[in-house]
């Protein structure tokens, strides 16, 4: 099958939408699919990497990294049309999701989307928050998302708000997959020490790890502030943060302002080829995110072999399982009990590190693929049932029209 994904966001940056497609894509192309990737250059011009159709954009300011194409249509775009995709998958709701609507409308194909971000929990890089409220942005999906033929949602969280938007076109669920094979690497005692002496920390550390972006509606600054309540239970305790992002420096403020520099770590941005070391060396990946749509950094964790212990959010339900491979916790008190609960019994941490691998299996990639695959077929197959229909009566009605007129 020939499948087109359009995105505005794409290598070299780094986030979950980025690691999904690349995901997505590299285990179509193994299962024998010609896949190609329509996203936007950092530049004002048009590249052409491999699979990957770069079209120049520019820069809007309304969102970091956030870009926008000009003109609607160009080369690129053109050589698309005359490649002719089967589907097309959209991964954003931006610039490429415009383009996605109007090269299906061209070539009579499926238009399936990926909603990843529930931009209510992100209104405030909008202007502030001022002008797109929460009901105006639930308009603008459900416009947006009823003019699809599927939509795929990573959880039911997902799903459920989507419904509660209106969202009339189909959504399937299918969890986000990872490349395991990333975050199973082996990862000596000797290369946990070197990596510990780097940033300063000891053997004796018992070492809590946020990994992922450093942004506000991450709600990193609950982990802040719920340390120095689990410092008093466990004083060897330290924090890593793990990650780069525009919250940075509140963060490290508030570090100051609660007198703990010493016991948190921050690392900045690492090489996404070295992040599995970061979980692997952590005793707990913590996490206090409502935000999430996908939850990609709890699937890495689980995958080396890493407990979780964060707040309850739906999005992990079916993912961290209460005292299996981790714990969900709703308060500072809970917070503190099951971090020093598996810090203090290394049985505990043993058998939730088990499961946590077990676990982790059921969220590959090629598990996504797959699902994903099977979308695709059923949604291209009942296109083409109805409008097969459809172009037979026009093709009857224009014979009607020139009988009429012949008499």
């Amino acid at each position: 099958m020939k499948v087109l994904i359009t995105t505005d966001t794409y290598s070299p940056m780094v986030n979950g939408v980025v690691t999904s497609v690349k995901n997505l894509y590299k285990e179509l192309k193994a299962e024998g699919h010609d896949v190609r990737i329509l996203t936007l250059s950092h530049s004002k011009y048009d590249v052409v990497k491999d699979d990957v159709y770069y079209v120049k954009s520019i820069p809007v300011g309304i969102y970091p990294d956030a870009r926008c194409k000009l003109p609607l249509f160009n080369k690129l775009i053109h050589a698309i049309l005359e490649w002719r995709p089967d589907i097309i998958h959209s991964q954003t709701e931006f610039s490429m999701m415009l383009v996605s609507k109007q090269l299906a409308h061209k070539l009579k194909i499926p238009l399936i989307h990926t909603y990843h971000t529930l931009y209510e929990n992100y209104l405030g890089y909008f202007l502030g928050g001022r002008v797109v409220t929460v009901n105006l942005s639930a308009r603008i999906t459900r416009r947006m998302l009823n003019r699809v033929e599927g939509v795929i949602a990573a959880t039911d969280k997902t799903r459920s708000k989507l419904l509660s938007y209106g969202i009339q076109t189909p959504i399937f669920e299918v969890p986000t997959g990872i490349e395991l094979h990333k975050f199973q690497q082996s990862f000596s005692d000797d290369q946990k020490r070197q990596l510990k002496q780097k940033l300063g920390l000891t053997d004796q550390d018992r070492i809590i790890a946020y990994v992922g972006r450093i942004a506000l509606e991450k709600n990193i600054g609950e982990i802040v502030a719920f340390l120095p309540r689990l410092l008093g239970a466990m004083p060897d305790v330290k924090l890593l943060i793990v990650g780069g992002g525009p919250y940075l420096d509140t963060l490290k403020e508030q570090v100051g302002q609660l007198g703990i520099t010493d016991r948190v770590v921050f690392t900045g941005m690492v090489r996404p080829d070295e992040v599995h070391q970061y979980y692997k060396m952590a005793d707990l990946f913590v996490n206090a995110s409502t935000s999430e749509t996908q939850g990609l950094t709890y699937v890495e964790a689980l995958a080396c072999g890493c407990p979780v212990v964060c707040r309850y959010d739906p999005c992990i339900d079916g993912v961290i399982e209460q005292g299996i491979n981790g714990f969900a916790y709703i308060n500072r008190e809970e917070f503190t009990a099951f971090c020093s609960g598996i810090l203090a019994d290394a049985g505990l941490r043993g058998q939730l590190s088990r499961n946590a691998l077990y676990k982790a299996e059921l969220f590959s990639s090629r598990v996504f693929a797959k699902k994903v695959m099977e979308r695709y077929v059923s949604l291209v197959m009942a296109y083409r049932e109805r409008e097969i229909p459809a172009a037979a009566k026009a093709v009857f009605t224009r014979r009607l029209l020139f009988k009429r007129q012949k008499l």
